[in-house]
């Protein structure tokens, strides 16, 4: 198995890499869409800019850590990002909106600072905050492989749970399901999704490929698994697009999949128009 991915041509990589984020994302979306938290994606890809602008800063200053690959330390900042917010929401308890742009700010600015330390150039830093296909490695392709796992067995073994509190949590608690113990597993969920994500959609644009492809699967679909399915599809169109296109085009791979998934969700709008148009219609011509 390893020979085998040690042979794949960068595009090849990218793809794979791709289609593993373009599965995943979508089922963290949905449950954030039910839970309307969907903006607490762009709080945690500031956090993870800052892990890895550390990790950057780190491999260039200490020679111990000159192996060390940047989303890992984006993954660590992402997994204390997520329980960050989780106890500013409980101290803000009547404000819990509140704890998306403090971190969202907190990220921002020590990136910022810990960028001006950094002697990286300007294109490892645009392919950090946009994606780039042709700059995964076998080794990015290690970490997203093993995150994407963790994250889909995390899902499977607590999808009733999971959704159980998204839907009801009052019932859920009724019920005995542990709230805080659930909540704190779905901020570990939401940190791998945006950790193994960030390198081919871009820490910037991450939060579009959670979003995206959930809105253009709720015009169609008829319950929460439709959404899950009809999400992934979507994303995966997204992705595979996206890649193909920023390939031929020669553009930014995390804007390419983010436009391919606008123009999905247009699309998935007008088809689901047009047939509420042709319903209406044959509905007047029975009458």
């Amino acid at each position: 198995m390893m020979e085998i991915l040690t042979q794949l041509t960068f595009l090849e990589r990218g793809i794979i890499a791709g289609i593993l984020i373009g599965f995943i994302s979508p089922l963290i979306g949905a449950f954030l869409l039910v839970r309307r938290m969907t903006i607490i994606t762009e709080g945690l890809s500031h956090i993870t800019l800052t892990g890895i602008t550390a990790g950057v800063l780190m491999t260039q200053s200490v020679a111990i850590f000159g192996a060390v690959n940047p989303l890992y330390t984006g993954l660590l900042f992402s997994l204390g990002g997520s329980l960050l917010i989780e106890r500013l929401r409980q101290i803000y308890k009547y404000f819990e909106e509140l704890a998306i742009p403090i971190i969202l700010s907190a990220g921002i600015g020590l990136s910022a600072l810990l960028i001006s330390f950094s002697n990286s150039s300007y294109t490892e830093w645009y392919n950090y905050l946009f994606g780039s296909i042709v700059t995964v490695t076998i080794s990015d392709l290690y970490f997203i492989g093993g995150t994407g796992i963790v994250a889909i067995g995390l899902i499977g073994l607590f999808y009733k749970e999971l959704l159980s509190i998204s839907f009801d949590a009052e019932f859920a608690a009724t019920s005995g399901i542990s709230i805080k113990k659930l909540n704190f597993l779905f901020s570990i969920l939401i940190a791998l999704v945006i950790s193994m994500s960030m390198k081919v959609v871009g820490i910037l644009l991450v939060g579009a490929l959670v979003t995206l492809p959930v809105a253009a699967a709720i015009q169609f679909a008829k319950s929460f698994r439709h959404v899950l399915i009809l999400g992934i599809i979507f994303g995966e169109a997204a992705v595979i697009g996206g890649i193909v296109s920023s390939y031929h085009l020669d553009v930014a791979t995390g804007g390419m999949i983010v436009v391919v998934g606008v123009l999905l969700l247009i699309g998935a709008i007008f088809v689901k128009r047009m047939l509420r148009f042709s319903s209406d219609r044959a509905k007047e011509g029975h009458s």
